[in-house]
């Protein structure tokens, strides 16, 4: 292979590369890598396609501005094109630039503000009214999230200027702490947490329910005016000024600066502080302050010429590892925790990071006593680089095949990174286990939500589920807020849970890999607690709808003593272990529904209840084998697939025939 096939590859494999990181990071708000690592892959991709314009190509992701629109959101084309910004990564990159704009016959006073780190939006206004927002997209289309928008405070709805028209463009983001607080949310509902706030402000501004996106608690900052009417601005202070003015929330601070030298100098200030900012930043922005003169500079296909957004390095640092920690978490995983000599980091001391699982602590060859290098992730997580020396005789470290906090053994399953213990009387668990346990779908005890089981365990009233049926009236009623009709309510609810059907019980147990619809399917196959206590892997695995892993799960899960020893003791309470047959007659017997779309006249849960009760059965997904489809109002992709594999469509209307 010549010198130019070689170069020729290295553009294809970076071409590639860059194009799987735009749509983990534009389309499913998940990057794999730090936007610093991703910048390098695109400018060393953009300086072989200046240097050999043969290989350069219309579709490279060099002329793409970011992510394309997303399907489930209604198309938005930009009148004002939302371009990128040209990145820069040393001073000398930003002197480059300035020598640019002045070689143009420009000489500018520039005004530098901080990059947020978020969601690129545009708001448009009509007669001072919000009419819409959408997401940047690849810069020309993107997606209508107006809803969604809707649900951020600071987004004015009504302007104190009632202009004929304005369309605006201002970063979505999540501030450090809410951002902290959701993660711990997400871990206690056994969900996996975002990376950083960058991505959960991208997650969370693009979901279907908006509802969602007003407990995320996103905020914004107004940083350009894309089209105005009704009045003349002439520079982006200026600009910002009035844009303050009007009630928007704009970037936070902003300097004029009158030389590149007080840019920089700036940008160096702006560095300094970033660890302190209540919110994510990952560089500063120079920018021509003038209108006109921007105007004369004009934009390549991709980016203005009158902007430079430079890029600050993560900041790393060496450091001796002295120790590794394990720590449960409330879905029983095992963490471990690197714990090393105290440095400063962004802004803040650390002396701890996370090692993730026992994969990453493999890949990096992890010993305890190396010199590691450490830095945050986003600005606001700790985390292990590399291993930069062993000490002598360092020994690579291995997770415990016990769990440090009860000592059950732990399980690694298949496919899975992470270690696991899954005895349910596990202390480190318990909240979560009591959350689940409570939950509508399991034994549904009304009002012992979240706030009054963590009451209970601070307390130290409940140390199992089965102390959820043995409750002291007196001690609920002396708890701040409760009194004794509180305490009455708890105890009833508590007992009216004991005649629930064995499968909430099932799915109560909060057994891995099992859901209402698994716990379900075990009840009706064996029919009592005693036969699902005997009954082999084999056994399980042979219900229609399990494999191999759930029926591992379940088999695992009933071999534990804690496991059984809970079962006796919810038995001893009273707890009920039979199946109730909820079947009513077999006309659906051997039929399977997938249901979809917006059900008028039935919830979800009523029209899959029906089905069951008259011997059917219900899945999540579309197959040969599904027997009828229940389609309601905005039927999506599963309608589709019944039509291509020719099942049977049916309304609510043929559905309540049938029932009759």
């Amino acid at each position: 292979m010549n010198e130019f096939e070689q170069i020729a590859k290295r553009v294809s494999d970076l071409r590639e590369t860059i194009n799987y990181h735009n749509k983990r990071y534009y389309e499913n708000d998940a990057p794999e890598i730090e936007d610093f690592e991703y910048d390098r892959l695109l400018h060393e991709l953009i300086a072989l396609e200046e240097q050999y314009p043969a290989l350069a190509t219309e579709d490279s992701p060099t002329k793409r501005i970011g992510g394309k629109a997303d399907t489930k959101f209604a198309p938005v084309e930009h009148a004002v094109v939302m371009e990128s910004l040209q990145d820069g990564f040393s001073e000398a990159d930003v002197l480059a630039f300035d020598r640019r704009v002045r070689d143009a016959g420009v000489a500018p006073v520039y005004v530098v503000e901080p990059k947020i780190d978020g969601l690129s939006v545009s708001l448009e206004y009509e007669n001072g009214v919000f009419v819409r927002g959408s997401t940047r997209g690849d810069g020309r289309v993107g997606e209508d999230i107006t809803e969604n928008l809707q649900t951020i405070r600071s987004i004015p709805m009504r302007l104190k200027t009632a202009l004929p028209l304005l369309e605006v463009r201002g970063e979505v983001y999540m501030s450090k702490d809410v951002f902290l607080e959701l993660t711990k949310q997400q871990e206690l509902n056994d969900e996996k947490p975002f990376k950083n706030p960058r991505n959960a402000a991208a997650g969370s501004l693009r979901q279907k329910d908006a509802r969602i996106t007003r407990q995320r608690k996103l905020d914004i900052f107004v940083f350009n005016v894309q089209q105005i009417e009704g009045e003349s601005l002439t520079s982006h202070k200026q600009s910002l000024d009035f844009l303050r003015s009007l009630g928007f929330s704009t970037v936070p601070f902003y300097t004029e600066c009158a030389t590149i030298e007080d840019a920089l100098a700036e940008v160096r200030r702006i560095g300094e502080q970033r660890g302190s900012l209540a919110f994510d930043i990952d560089g500063a922005v120079i920018k021509v302050n003038d209108f006109a003169q921007r105007r004369a500079l004009g934009s390549t296909s991709k980016f203005p010429k009158w902007a430079l957004a430079y890029k600050y390095p993560p900041e790393e640092k060496q450091t001796t590892l002295r120790d590794v920690e394990i720590t449960v978490g409330r879905t029983g995983v095992l963490t471990p925790t690197a714990v090393f000599d105290p440095i400063l980091l962004a802004g803040s001391t650390v002396s701890r990071a996370t090692l993730h699982n026992q994969d990453f602590i493999t890949e990096k060859g992890i010993c305890i006593g190396d010199t590691v290098t450490v830095r945050k992730a986003g600005d606001i997580i700790p985390e292990v680089v590399c291993v930069n020396a062993h000490a002598p005789g360092a020994v690579p470290y291995v997770m415990p095949a016990v769990c440090p906090s009860c000592g059950a053994p732990v399980v690694r399953e298949e496919g899975e990174a992470a270690v696991r213990c899954i005895n349910p009387d596990c202390p480190s668990q318990l909240l979560r286990t009591l959350i689940h346990f409570c939950s509508r779908d399991a034994m549904d005890i009304d009002g012992m939500g979240e706030a009054v089981l963590e009451t209970f365990v601070q307390n130290g009233m409940v140390k199992n589920a089965d102390d959820l049926f043995h409750l002291d009236r007196d001690a609920i009623a002396a708890i701040d807020r409760m009194g004794q009709k509180s305490a009455d309510n708890l105890i009833a609810a508590a007992n009216k849970a004991k005649e629930n059907d064995l499968a909430n019980l099932i799915f109560a147990l909060g057994i891995r890999h099992i859901g209402q619809k698994a716990g379900a399917l075990l009840a009706e196959r064996f029919g009592s607690m005693d036969a699902l206590l005997a009954a082999s892997e084999d056994d399980i695995a042979a219900i229609d709808g399990f494999g191999e892993i759930m029926a591992k799960s379940v088999a695992d899960f009933l071999a534990l003593p804690e496991s059984r020893d809970l079962i006796e003791k919810l038995r001893h309470s009273g707890v009920n272990m039979i199946h109730k047959s909820t079947v009513v007659d077999h006309r659906f017997a051997g039929l399977t529904f997938v249901l979809t779309g917006t059900l008028s006249q039935y919830t979800r849960k009523e029209a899959s209840d029906i089905i069951v009760s008259l011997g059917g059965k219900t899945a999540s997904s579309v197959s040969k084998k599904t027997s009828f489809v229940l389609a309601g109002e905005d039927a999506g992709s599963k309608l589709q697939k019944a039509t291509d594999l020719g099942v049977t469509v049916i309304s609510e209307a043929q559905f309540a025939n049938m029932i009759q």
